[in-house]
């Protein structure tokens, strides 16, 4: 389904105007459909029935207690990477051992958090992580379960900023090294080996860099299910990509399936996948009302009230959302739609062709639902912008607007 539609020439969000939550929530605001979150992790779940599989949702993606709620309660595990993450799981619903701990720099404090929370899996990284592990466990007297995250070498074809299966990545370990830390592994106390762990990155349209990687590591897996009787588990990673433009054509789940099923039966393991984008990506618009619409020389500059505090992907990662007015329009301009930062990257569309838009009207921002609030900061002191969910007709604040006294709670001005 689209979850934002037109209806008599008015920008809907399932069956409720957009205007009408912008009206009652204020602008910047997120808005995110449930019932696409809902659709997106069925379809995953039905392409990937023939084998046992876990989907956990990978919650640095959009980590409101809502979406992750949402997930909770359609059998969603998370992939999470700090303590943040995981008691925001714990706390939406997530059981803990449908939680697998991911990221390069785990601290003392973290995995013993993880460890008293009884967690499925950690995902390693190195072998003085599996080492810190191990002595962490020791003092706590539990047990680490692992999977070493292996770098299978992969060119996943996407911005070099979220590739992370190449060997030059700082993620995982060199595949030819593999079976080698998987026996410094079983040599150390209070360690499990679980599984193996490979990712090869993010916003991913092609279904034959996975088939790739999977034909890699399943090899090592033979080998593994051999050497250690409580090797069960492959994580494939995350990374499905989407439609952030017209002309691009998403990695539907049937075909992902279609690449790497072949693979994955014969191993007769447990599958666990770590989608995030995929699920929530097209599931939230950022609404945001004009301020000033500015003629220069050569083309318009739309001037809104959100900024790159609130959606940064356009200046850091190039990337493209399309841009929408909540009334619709044929009538196009010219121009940038820019935020009130002072920054010459405080934009969400360069040098594009925009609906023709007046003072007061309100704009949307396609593909808002991944890796917008949960990358948004407080610069030039602004508060964050609110998030609300749709469901049908219903609709109901998931986060409120920060004020002024959120976002100086803490400061303490020294009495000297």
């Amino acid at each position: 389904m689209d979850a934002f539609t037109y209806q008599k020439g008015e920008l809907y969000a399932e069956n409720v105007p957009v205007a009408k939550l912008a009206e009652q929530y204020g602008t910047p605001l997120f808005v995110y459909s449930r019932t696409y979150i809902r659709d997106h992790f069925r379809a995953l779940a039905r392409a990937m029935a023939e084998v046992d599989t876990l989907i956990c949702y990978a919650v640095k993606v959009n980590s409101n207690a809502a979406v992750i709620a949402t997930l909770a309660a359609e059998g969603a595990g998370a992939d999470v990477v700090s303590s943040g993450e995981l008691l925001r799981a714990r706390r939406a619903g997530v059981p803990a051992d449908k939680i697998t701990f991911a990221g390069v720099g785990k601290t003392e404090d973290e995995i013993e958090t993880a460890l008293r929370e009884n967690i499925l899996l950690f995902t390693v990284e190195s072998e003085q992580e599996l080492e810190r592990i191990s002595a962490c466990a020791a003092r706590l007297g539990a047990t680490g379960r692992v999977a070493i995250r292996v770098n299978p070498d992969v060119d996943p074809k996407t911005h070099k900023y979220i590739s992370t299966g190449k060997k030059e990545n700082k993620f995982g370990v060199d595949i030819l090294r593999a079976l080698q830390i998987y026996e410094r592994a079983a040599a150390l106390p209070g360690l499990e080996i679980a599984g193996l762990h490979m990712h090869i990155g993010s916003q991913i349209l092609s279904a034959q860099p996975y088939a790739e990687a999977a034909a890699k590591v399943a090899e090592v897996c033979v080998e593994l299910k051999k050497r250690y009787p409580t090797f069960r588990m492959l994580d494939i990673g995350g990374g499905i990509g989407i439609r952030y433009r017209p002309d691009q054509e998403p990695l539907l789940p049937p075909a992902l399936a279609e690449a790497v099923l072949p693979i994955l039966k014969p191993l007769k393991l447990k599958i666990l996948m770590e989608p995030g984008r995929f699920i929530v990506g097209n599931a939230g618009v950022l609404v945001v009302r004009v301020q000033y619409v500015k003629n220069g020389p050569s083309k318009q500059f739309v001037i809104v009230d959100g900024a790159m505090n609130d959606l940064i992907r356009p200046p850091l990662y190039q990337a493209h959302h399309e841009i929408g007015a909540v009334r619709e329009t044929p009538e196009t301009v010219f121009g940038d739609v820019v935020g009130p930062v002072c920054e010459s990257g405080d934009f969400f569309a360069l040098d594009r062709h925009l609906p023709a838009v007046r003072q007061d009207d309100l704009l949307v921002v396609h593909s808002a639902g991944a890796y917008a609030y949960s990358m948004a900061s407080n610069y030039n002191s602004r508060p964050r912008a609110a998030e609300v969910m749709v469901c049908g007709a219903r609709h109901e604040l998931v986060r409120e607007r920060e004020s002024f006294e959120d976002l100086v709670r803490g400061e303490r001005i020294p009495i000297w």
